[in-house]
């Protein structure tokens, strides 16, 4: 499965942090990328709201209480154990670490790995898909509160709230005031836009890199960091991945739906994830806040390919999708 390859997309980000790290954006360059950041984001934003099929806002809508429990794990328990792991090992990383997980936590669900991994495990996919939808539309008003009502409980400050409706709202609502018109082309064209999106996060990464390692990040961020960072995120996925299946069984839900509330409430969005963090804080500390959101982006699809694939062969045992064929070798 290609889910337990390296994404393509993270080796993306890496690439961009060594060039940050190698030939960091200085001097002139600084406000040039800056606005083109913004310009970005503003653009990335546009095309959401253009490409959100109203029929799939619509779809699955039936089973709201489905949706809900999704965005609980999504907005509320993430939250609450980010803050609960933060209370209990405030020393185990640094501050500005410590507020990447706690970001983290406060970010919507993924849309392609979420519905990709509810089809694969044999999951209510029309659920899937309105309830990522849903995480990703509500997140861009959710989140920055989220994160506002986090940093405030640790004396610290986000950006301008108005940058937030600037480039993340007001660009929204436009392409989905247009979506009848440019929904068509949208669609048509949604792996040049793809591109397109990670081509600008891709940006906003090398520009938050460079930042950061101007300010010296890579002498303050010893190594071992980086393996208590992955450490911590496991931590959080597995017990967001226990809590989900678990509670799922108790209220009595059927095995699609669980699949459904496991994979959607599980993820976060890496490519929705950092420009937001590039609207929300201080350039000079993006580069490092997003670090526990890039190592839980692969974390999360390694962990939940293998899942998938176990979800897969109890649905198929209980009659609900047709069994898996075997590969051949060679």
């Amino acid at each position: 499965m290609r889910f337990l390859k390296i994404d393509p997309f993270l080796l993306g980000l890496l690439t961009s942090v060594l060039l940050a790290t190698v030939v960091p954006c200085h001097g002139a360059a600084v406000p040039v990328f800056h606005w083109l950041s913004v310009g970005l984001i503003a653009l990335m934003f546009f095309l959401q709201g253009a490409r959100l099929s109203r029929k799939a806002v619509l779809d699955g809508v039936v089973a709201w209480k489905l949706h809900l429990l999704i965005l609980a794990c999504t907005f509320v328990l993430f939250p609450l154990l980010g803050l609960a792991a933060h209370a209990l090992f405030p020393g185990l990383l640094q501050p500005d670490i410590w507020m990447g997980v706690l970001f983290l936590c406060c970010l919507p669900s993924t849309v392609q790995s979420s519905i990709a991994f509810t089809s694969i495990g044999g999951g209510n996919v029309p659920a899937a898909v309105c309830a990522a939808t849903a995480s990703n539309v509500f997140g861009i008003f959710i989140t920055p509160v989220l994160v506002g009502l986090v940093l405030s409980q640790h004396g610290q400050a986000t950006g301008n709230p108005l940058d937030i409706v600037y480039q993340l709202l007001l660009p929204f609502i436009l392409g989905q005031v247009l979506q009848p018109w440019l929904g068509a082309w949208a669609h048509r064209n949604k792996k040049i836009l793809s591109f397109s999106d990670r081509g600008s996060v891709l940006v906003v990464v090398y520009a938050a890199f460079s930042d950061a390692v101007m300010q010296g990040l890579w002498h303050r961020l010893p190594l071992a960091e980086l393996g208590l960072i992955a450490v911590v995120d496991s931590a959080l996925l597995f017990a967001v991945l226990g809590l989900t299946i678990f509670g799922g069984r108790l209220i009595g839900l059927p095995l699609k739906d669980e699949i459904a509330v496991v994979f959607c409430g599980s993820k976060k969005t890496l490519a929705s994830g950092v420009p937001m963090a590039n609207v929300l804080f201080p350039p000079a500390s993006v580069g490092v806040i997003v670090l526990p959101l890039m190592l839980y982006h692969q974390i999360q699809l390694f962990v939940c390919a293998v899942l998938a694939r176990r979800f897969a062969r109890l649905s198929a045992a209980q009659g609900d999708v047709p069994a898996m064929p075997a590969r051949k070798a060679g």
